[in-house]
């Protein structure tokens, strides 16, 4: 009798926790505002990204008001601010040269270039160039140059570098010289396809190619690439939905997996323009993924390629000597897990025959100074337990270095970048952003002011001018409006910190409440994730705390979390390295403490009913929760997930997992614990996605199968990896998803997003 009573006051609980909350077409359509295509629209931004004109004492930007777009002149010393140009009367000219309305505010103009002294600008409309004379109030036609395809000009215009079947030619008017003569489709100078290149398999022409030329400064001398095509391999996409006819076609795409041991590779040639000849390089022929780049002396004569090696735990530096060819290896960095490409940078000091290298050698990211000639530190620049995210300018004539670090400041999110400058010999460090806010600076050319945007999740952005010396305000240029936003009922996110899985670290995130929030009730808990190593997941601005996936679930009941567990990124080398051949991990010890002390600290949040969802690496995080974590997260919709890490392209696996692929990678792979599945799974992929190929998720569903698991798939046709992210349908799948197996309620019938 006693079990029956027990068991009676169980089914009563749930039923009482279910009927707490209701979900009908009214939420959706609350959830459908809340968008970020839709709400973005109702944040007047104060978003200054300030466009500087060479020769010219000012800058221009615009910004989104509820008039729609303003175009403002902002005097770089003093930070006044006028109209750009008279917007009304530009709209007359326009509606009469277009023959239809245009809006004052609305103005069908792109590409805008302004002249130095401000007294015209050109732009294109409607696929026409136009110059506006300000002062005289007068539109003409405008005849831009064409760009030949293929083809980079010279520093000073005088010669333009332009590939052609393969080969490098030199023009200078209407001269032309070919500098290499043996290039060819699979073995050719100076281009190769296009990341997004897609094409019909059963076409003759190449994939659509990107240009890799590097002009010397003074336009003596360049830096091309020589790409060996003939083992590359392909991948293969099936377009069910041809743009003609019935027949499906098989689309292809050149790219290298995790763990390929046969890669395309480049090498590079150095072009002496007067001469018209050219030499290779001894710079050692690498894969082609990965990444490299030339910074050249300001006179030319020298050029430095960072220069990483598969597997990313080295990464050298040559020094390229124009005037004779020669190369030779300046230092080498290595490390015990990888060197991250993503945040390594070098500088030039010309004037001291120096270099800024940024580097996490002693277990933080920080500036170091390198010989020039020598390749020896001469002093490590900025020091402790902190990480350097930038280095925004450099006055190499006062030896100063403008950078950007998170952690130095004790009581501020560790994640906020905050602006400082310290001396070449790191001394006299200087805080130049007083806000406890992320703050994104734009200099100017001469160093003397920036602009600087800061923001919170919970406070809009502000745009401010300053002076470089001491940080100090020189005006306010712009606040953002979030007035229309608030009458919506939207509720500022909840940042929180708690310790992580060693009982030490700090762990940060994001809440986000549910709409009507009601404290006396129960609400499931759906974790947003991202766990890809070169990022955060956490909104740390005000435009990415209102521009997510996570604001519209909270119309429909739900509590939202964002949470950035060890492994993740801008913290300390060690923080980082936990996800080093360890992407299985997804950070989820650090997450199942926070939303476990979260449902400690809030008794609303109901910690029994936790879902998750993620798109691309985050797709694999959904997937992987319910696999490795099946006690913990119970639903999960995993769209283009990258389920094996040697389903998707090579150089982003092998930064993080390593290289030669091992058994760890079977140990990750979502595919090797499809067996594990207890919860309810949505597994979503484009079928033309070309990022990660749809193959990573029809083999897990495979896999599924095997294992004889109840889930649900979605191919959605004709969609690449970034169109799938915001498919309405797919949006909508997965609010129905969540609303059937978290709240266990009937969503709304072919609810339809608009």
């Amino acid at each position: 009798m006693k079990k029956i009573l027990f068991l009676l006051g169980i089914t009563c609980y749930l039923a009482t926790a279910n009927s707490q909350i209701s979900i009908d077409t009214t939420d959706y359509k609350h959830a459908e505002q809340f968008i970020s295509a839709n709400i973005t629209k109702k944040y007047y931004t104060s978003w200054v990204n300030p466009q500087r004109v060479k020769g010219a004492d000012f800058f221009w930007y615009s910004i989104s008001t509820k008039n729609g777009t303003e175009y403002i002149k902002c005097l770089e010393k003093t930070g006044e601010k006028s109209p750009l140009f008279m917007q009304k009367q530009l709209a007359r000219l326009l509606s009469e040269e277009l023959d239809k309305e245009v809006s004052t505010y609305q103005l069908p103009i792109s590409s805008i270039k302004v002249e130095k002294d401000g007294s015209s600008i050109q732009f294109k409309a409607e696929e026409k160039w136009y110059n506006y004379d300000i002062a005289n109030n007068n539109l003409s036609n405008y005849k831009k140059e064409k760009t030949q395809k293929l083809s980079a000009p010279s520093p000073d215009k005088s010669k333009v570098a332009v590939v052609h079947n393969y080969n490098i030619w030199i023009k200078t008017g209407n001269d032309s010289v070919q500098i290499t003569k043996d290039g060819t489709q699979t073995y050719g100078y100076a281009v190769s396809p296009s990341w997004y290149s897609v094409k019909n398999i059963e076409s003759d022409s190449d994939h659509p190619l990107e240009l890799d030329i590097n002009w010397s400064p003074d336009g003596q001398y360049i830096i091309a690439s020589k790409n060996d095509r003939r083992q590359a391999r392909n991948l293969y996409l099936y377009k069910a939905l041809p743009e003609d006819g019935h027949r499906a076609e098989v689309r292809e795409y050149e790219r290298p997996l995790a763990g390929d041991s046969i890669v395309a590779t480049k090498e590079f040639i150095l072009i002496d323009v007067n001469k018209g000849s050219y030499k290779l390089l001894d710079i050692p022929a690498k894969a082609t993924f990965l990444p490299y780049g030339f910074n050249w002396t300001k006179d030319g004569s020298k050029a430095y390629q960072i220069s990483y090696n598969r597997g990313y735990q080295s990464v050298d530096v040559f020094e390229v000597t124009t005037s004779t060819g020669t190369t030779r290896t300046l230092f080498t960095e290595s490390a015990p897990t990888y060197v991250d490409p993503n945040t390594g940078d070098l500088k030039i000091l010309n004037k001291q025959k120096q270099l800024l290298w940024l580097s996490e050698r002693d277990g933080w990211q920080h500036i170091y100074r390198i010989d020039q000639e020598s390749g020896e530190l001469i002093n490590q620049v900025t020091k402790g337990d902190y990480v350097v995210r930038d280095i925004k300018y450099v006055d190499e004539k006062n030896q100063r270095i403008f950078f950007t670090a998170g952690g130095k400041e004790a009581g501020i999110d560790p994640y906020y970048p905050i602006l400082y400058s310290v001396r070449f010999d790191g001394k006299g460090l200087k805080k130049l952003s007083p806000e406890d806010a992320h703050h994104t600076v734009f200099f100017s050319k001469n160093g003397e002011t920036f602009v600087d945007n800061y923001s919170t999740v919970q406070e809009p952005n502000i745009a401010v001018l300053r002076r470089s010396k001491d940080g100090k305000t020189i005006a306010h240029l712009e606040t953002g409006d979030i007035s229309e936003i608030l009458a919506m009922g939207w509720q500022k996110p909840e940042p929180f910190k708690v310790k992580g899985r060693d009982g030490q670290t700090d762990i940060y995130g994001v809440l986000f409440k549910p709409r009507n929030f009601d404290p006396t009730k129960k609400y499931p808990i759906i974790e947003g994730t991202y766990s890809g190593p070169q990022t955060i997941r956490a909104p740390k601005t005000f435009y990415r705390g209102l521009s997510n996936d996570d604001t519209p679930l909270t119309q429909l009941g739900f509590v939202m979390i964002n949470i950035d567990g060890m492994g993740s990124a801008f913290r300390s080398k060690a923080f980082h390295d936990v996800s080093y051949k360890n992407l299985g991990d997804i950070g989820g010890p650090d997450k199942m403490i926070a939303i476990k002390t979260l449902a400690e600290q809030y008794p609303w949040i109901d910690a029994s009913r936790v879902g998750i969802f993620g798109h691309s690496a985050g797709g694999y995080d959904a997937a992987r929760a319910l696999l490795a974590y099946p006690d913990f997260y119970k639903v999960g919709v995993a769209t283009a997930g990258n389920h094996d890490h040697r389903s998707a392209k090579a150089w982003w696996p092998e930064l993080y997992m390593g290289y030669p692929a091992g058994k760890h990678y079977d140990e990750q792979s979502n595919y090797f614990n499809a067996k594990n599945l207890q919860g309810d799974l949505l597994i979503v992929h484009g079928d033309m996605d070309q990022n990660v190929n749809p193959t990573a998720s029809m083999r897990l569903a495979a896999e599924l199968i095997k294992a004889n698991k109840d889930f649900e798939i979605l191919l959605i046709p004709n969609k690449d990896h970034s169109q799938v992210y915001y498919d309405k349908y797919l949006i909508r799948k997965r609010w129905d998803f969540f609303v059937k197996h978290l709240h266990k309620l009937t969503p709304p019938k072919n609810y339809q997003i608009k």
